[in-house]
């Protein structure tokens, strides 16, 4: 099978890529070696180009199989300012590769999508059933109530597996980004008669993450402050919950949706997720010690867009991929600790 991938040079991509290669699949690799994700590195046996050519993607595309399109501005980032970068890259991007994939007749999509889509993740009020939070307040955050509560009766809520039919509610510029990569791609597929894996990544670590930027995901920043000999800085109180996978995993789930046929003219959403969640200050405590490291200084309040927790749900990943995860937590951060990290990336 034929397969191009977009932001193959990237921390996820170039793991796709090297996945896809192991299994005998024939790759075609593009990446504009965006200086945010790559800073001066350029290390990349593939095409520098942009997936917002269409003339280029139309040379790449042909004799293509399938498309892993990874190629994207990630991350919190710096403030709002980003939004016209997010939106050129992420959506404007992702509408020109659908017109070129249209164009040579290409059906089949695996798009990097993200649980960022949920916002907050899946809640329950004992008097109320499942209910969707709003934005925290801020003079809550301010006096550590970090929890948010029931939208209608203000009680205490508890947080569970989020799956894929919640509601979108995006929280972050990124977030509103990979939602409208949704959209598109879905709109692509009722239109083409093609078919889209959405794969809504949850939080990926692993080997080749980017350091010291704004761009990179919390557990490259904690990686960084410990190289520097600094303790991990953990906002909130520690609690918040997230689902940690590695990258090698996430990789695999890309190999399997690009080999299983999706229904025509679906997009078909999935959370890529190890299954068993952690906090984040238990991300910062077993990578500190790891790294033999300064133990985390939890330092309260929340950055703006930041959500209290979400979980995954693994389930429609097992039954529709047949993924499951393999690396544990442990085994995991054991290796971060010592993984490569990418250079420093520019701001520029």
């Amino acid at each position: 099978m034929r397969v191009l991938v977009t932001g193959a040079a990237g921390f996820i991509g170039s793991h796709v890529a090297d996945a896809l290669s192991a299994r005998g699949h024939e790759t075609v690799l593009v990446d504009n070696l965006l200086p945010k994700a790559h800073g001066g590195q350029a290390d990349f046996d593939g095409v520098v180009g942009d997936v917002r050519d269409p003339a280029l993607l139309a040379d790449l595309l042909a004799g293509v199989d399938v498309v892993c399109h990874e190629a994207a501005m990630v991350g919190h980032g710096v403030s709002p300012a980003d939004a016209p970068e997010y939106v050129l890259h992420n959506d404007f991007g992702t509408a020109v590769l659908l017109s070129a994939m249209h164009g040579a007749g290409v059906r089949r999509l695996v798009l990097a999508s993200s649980m960022v889509v949920y916002g907050e993740g899946r809640y329950e009020c004992p008097a109320h059933g499942v209910v969707q939070p709003g934005a925290r307040r801020q003079s809550d955050v301010d006096n550590g109530r970090y929890d948010p509560p029931c939208p209608v009766c203000g009680a205490p809520l508890s947080p569970g597996l989020v799956p894929e039919d919640a509601p979108m509610d995006p929280r972050s510029t990124y977030a509103a980004t990979k939602a409208a990569q949704e959209f598109l791609a879905a709109a692509w597929a009722r239109q083409t008669g093609g078919g889209v894996w959405a794969l809504r990544y949850h939080n990926v670590y692993g080997p080749r993450m980017p350091r010291d930027t704004p761009y990179a995901g919390v557990a490259s920043l904690f990686r960084s402050a410990l190289e520097r000999g600094e303790a991990p800085t953990v906002l909130e109180d520690g609690d918040q919950r997230r689902d940690f996978v590695h990258v090698t995993d996430v990789a695999v789930a890309n190999v399997l949706a690009a080999v299983t046929a999706t229904r025509t003219g679906a997009l078909v959403p999935v959370n890529i997720c190890s299954g068993t969640p952690h906090t984040v200050g238990e991300l910062a405590s077993e990578l500190a010690k790891a790294c033999d490291g300064p133990a985390p200084k939890v330092v309260g309040g929340t950055r703006p867009g930041d959500v209290r927790h979400v979980v995954a749900d693994p389930g429609a990943a097992r039954e529709k991929l047949g993924f499951r995860a393999k690396t544990s937590f442990e085994q995991g951060i054991a290796e971060f600790a010592t993984a490569p990290l990418r250079a420093p990336a520019s701001r520029v």
